[in-house]
């Protein structure tokens, strides 16, 4: 008979959110089961050595497995209980509100888990070469940088003596700077945009200061070798399309594709989670609330962050929320939709309460010195602010009074690119 279990509240995913998520509700007094496919916490944060970590969620900076012990820490001393090394194949929603996980692990078989509310935190994944499409055949010495990552920093073993980085992504550049420091040649970075897509701290510091060339609107046409990688080629783009005439050929042992991240929802999707396909996560609103009552997101599952520290803030909002609906109070008097136009990606929540103070976050899809973000609602300008530096990779985070959320009404964000300095 399959053994079953009752929590106030489960969270999916042990990693930086995942923690941060169950130290809040753990701590407000909700008995709260935290499950994660690893044997061990802090997902991707384990095999990131490197420091840059934590400066504004902890005010000190630390190397990821450092965060990962501290969260981890934090939600056990709040009372979390976790439960690793066991994957949730299924979630469903039941007739009385509740929420049903089905749970597999080598160790407990399968057991029922039902909760009143449910996180979702189970992060992203890398995009690889099959999502790129990039012919040649199936050589040894392809990895995603994570995956590379995980080999040299885990299990203490070289992918290669020569690479090249296919994509500009902050794990790629990371590991251009950890490939150098192990030995190992990066013969280049390859990106397909005009504009990196890392930080520009990662840029600097893992590519000007070892001279690493970038090359800005090329791509990797073709990767040569049968049974090891012997080299890729490389062409220039012009409207976006490879100039194979132009071709040119970097000898290496090792390619390496840092080419963006998916946020993991497929358990999210066969709930019935609504999706923003703009970031691959759940469609939320103010509480980090999707379409399935009862069931938040928050982290890389919801959209790609680039510091670690707004995962965990984000996530410990949705667990706020969450406390609050187990609290019984009101969610709020009513919603208005989020959208965005001209030159932005996306912007999370997709649907604001009225009344609430919320914060925001955006992708911009332009590169400027001089813009200006604003928000309409009903043919009124409710808000505006001017930035000097604007990059694809770096998210914009704005927080909104309450008092600006009154009215209902679509609000609209905007980012208008002005002369450049």
């Amino acid at each position: 008979m399959i053994q079953e279990e009752t929590f106030e509240v489960a969270v999916i995913g042990a990693g930086a959110a995942g923690l941060a998520a169950a130290a809040v509700t753990a701590a407000a007094g909700k008995s709260t089961l935290v499950i994660d496919r690893e044997d061990r916490p802090g997902g991707i944060l384990r095999q990131c050595i490197h420091n840059g970590f934590g400066l504004r969620y902890f005010k000190e900076e630390l190397t990821g497995p450092e965060y990962a012990e501290r969260v981890t820490e934090k939600a056990e001393k709040a009372g979390a209980e976790l439960r690793l090394g066991a994957t949730v194949i299924e979630l469903t929603k039941e007739a009385d509100g509740s929420l049903l996980l089905i749970v597999l692990s080598p160790k407990e078989g399968v057991r029922k888990i039902r909760a009143r509310a449910v996180i979702l935190a189970m992060g992203c994944r890398e995009r690889n070469r099959g999502n790129l499409a990039i012919p040649g055949s199936r050589p040894a010495g392809v990895f995603t940088a994570g995956a590379a990552q995980k080999l040299l920093n885990i299990e203490g073993l070289l992918p290669g003596r020569k690479a090249v980085i296919v994509g500009s992504g902050d794990i790629g550049l990371i590991m251009a700077r950890r490939l150098r420091w192990s030995g190992i040649k990066v013969e280049a970075v390859v990106e397909i945009m005009p504009y990196p897509a890392g930080l520009t701290r990662n840029i600097v510091q893992c590519l000007h200061d070892f001279q690493i060339p970038l090359y800005l609107e090329h791509s990797v046409v073709n990767i040569l070798g049968r049974e090891r990688v012997e080299g890729v080629e490389v062409a220039p783009l012009r409207d976006g399309m490879p100039q194979t005439d132009r071709k040119f050929h970097i000898e290496c042992d090792t390619v390496l594709f840092s080419v963006g991240l998916i946020p993991e929802n497929e358990l999210s999707r066969s709930v019935g989670v609504a999706l923003n396909p703009s970031t691959g996560g759940p469609l939320v609103d103010s509480n980090y609330e999707t379409n399935i009552p009862g069931v938040f997101a928050g982290g890389n599952v919801l959209h790609v962050h680039d510091l670690v520290d707004f995962v965990s803030e984000e996530a410990e909002h949705a667990a706020e929320m969450a406390v609050r609906r187990l609290n019984g109070e009101p969610s709020g008097v009513g919603t208005s939709p989020v959208t965005v136009e001209s030159n932005l990606k996306y912007v999370v929540p997709n649907r604001c309460r009225h009344g609430r103070d919320t914060r925001f976050a955006f992708r911009s899809l332009i590169v400027s010195n001089n813009a200006e973000l604003e928000a309409e609602q009903n043919g009124k300008i409710l808000w505006k602010r001017h930035y000097n530096y604007i990059r694809p990779a770096e998210m914009l985070i704005v927080d909104l009074k309450a008092e600006l959320l009154k009215e209902e009404g679509e609000l609209l964000f905007r980012l208008k690119k002005g002369e450049e300095k």
